[in-house]
């Protein structure tokens, strides 16, 4: 036998079914690749973004050849706009105009014109008034100065941050006797503006029926009613600092110089000018507005206790 054709034979028979194997591999590999070809799909994206970039780019093209501009250079629409904003401006000056009339905000602003000085002066004046000679409001061209030139004059910048003070330390007064809540807070503070309106409406109704010729307005009223919160915020203070006794001593102090600056003030508006000269006062009207300004400056020292007591234990 010829046993080199045979292992021939044998050697090929082997090698047919790997060739088969390699060119089935290779033609599998033609039909479906073992990773795909992403570079298509990156590029539709791609081109996606291109169209939204230029989908903007073609509306401000389409926008800039809208026919909508040819309106706004219309003369019509000109002086229709022309139109528009004169009624605004009508519009605007008889709303403040009407404001004004309710809410003097020009006047509002002669009160609140203050400097450092002037309030360091005021507080020192409220707290002892005993050694202030001229008590007299100081005018220019029969127009008063403004109170950072004149501590004689009312303002309500002092008023205001009293206001203010004396609802802030009421709430500590109360949180040291472990009864503060917002809810009590704002009783206290509501309660205190009640207050205050109550005795601007009386003292107003008291100067109607006594037919006092005055130059006092409503916000000088306010301004002076609301210089007793200076006192009534020392006397909580000294009561938290150093006790009940410190409250009575302090409040009563302050209860006296209100008492006194309410006095010098007030009856240089209120009374005549032989009782604003010193005089002798005569007559049934001078009577009435000398007990009229007694009772106005009597009053602060009471409002000061009965807002005030409470708040100290």
């Amino acid at each position: 036998m010829d046993y080199t054709s045979t292992q021939s034979g044998f050697r090929q028979r082997k090698l047919q079914p790997n060739m088969r194997l390699r060119t089935s591999l290779v033609d599998g590999s033609e039909g479906s690749q073992l990773f795909e070809d992403t570079s298509g799909a990156a590029s539709g994206p791609q081109k996606g973004f291109s169209n939204q970039q230029a989908g903007p780019q073609a509306a401000a093209a389409a926008a800039a050849g809208f026919p909508g501009q040819s309106i706004l250079s219309d003369p019509m629409s000109n002086l229709a706009m022309a139109y528009g904003s004169s009624l605004a401006s009508q519009g605007r000056e008889m709303v403040d105009k009407n404001l004004d009339r309710f809410i003097p905000i020009s006047k509002l602003k002669y009160y609140f014109a203050v400097d450092t000085v002037y309030v360091g002066k005021k507080l020192g004046l409220l707290v002892f008034p005993y050694m202030h000679d001229n008590w007299e409001v100081s005018y220019q061209q029969d127009t008063p100065v403004a109170p950072r030139f004149d501590v004689n004059a009312p303002d309500l910048y002092i008023p205001a941050m009293g206001f203010i003070t004396y609802i802030l330390v009421a709430g500590l007064a109360l949180g040291t006797q472990n009864k503060f809540s917002p809810e009590l807070l704002g009783v206290q503070a509501s309660s205190a503006l009640v207050w205050l309106i109550m005795e601007v409406l009386a003292v107003l109704l008291s100067l109607y029926l006594v037919t006092v010729n005055t130059d006092l307005t409503t916000i000088d009223l306010l301004a002076f009613s609301g210089y007793k919160y200076v006192g009534m915020i020392v006397g909580v203070v000294a009561g938290l600092l150093f006790g009940r006794p410190a409250y009575y001593l302090s409040l009563l102090w302050c209860c006296v110089a209100i008492f006194v600056f309410m006095i010098r003030t007030l009856r240089l508006k209120l009374l005549s000018e032989a009782a604003a000269e010193g005089r002798l006062v005569r007559g049934a009207r001078n009577q009435l507005r000398m007990y009229l300004t007694m009772s106005i400056a009597a009053a602060q020292p009471i409002f000061m206790f009965w807002l005030t007591y409470h708040l100290i234990r």
